[in-house]
């Protein structure tokens, strides 16, 4: 699993995480590892704080944006926000 990117993965929130990394940070997709990094990925601390605002904005989560940091690895963010989703609708969220 250390070499696998998300770029194929069957998981939309994977797939979505790959599509923000590279559509508004333009980080190229096969660099997008589950162990990859922030940092990895030339993001710096606003990037990580964009990233979280603008994750939790397209999927109505409350993800908290003063834990978004730059060792952060992609793993963990989608981790997060699976976690989060489930949250949200077992609460008869939205998201």
């Amino acid at each position: 699993m250390a070499c696998e990117t998300l770029v194929h993965s069957s998981d939309p929130v994977d797939r979505h995480l790959v599509t923000v990394l590279h559509d508004k940070f333009e980080v190229p997709p096969e660099h997008i590892r589950p162990e990859a990094t922030l940092e990895d990925l030339g993001l710096d601390s606003l990037a990580a704080v964009e990233l979280y605002v603008t994750l939790q904005e397209q999927w109505q989560i409350p993800l908290d944006d003063s834990e978004a940091g730059t060792g952060l690895t992609a793993h963990q963010i989608t981790d997060t926000v699976r976690r989060l989703r489930a949250h949200s609708d077992a609460d008869g969220g939205t998201a």
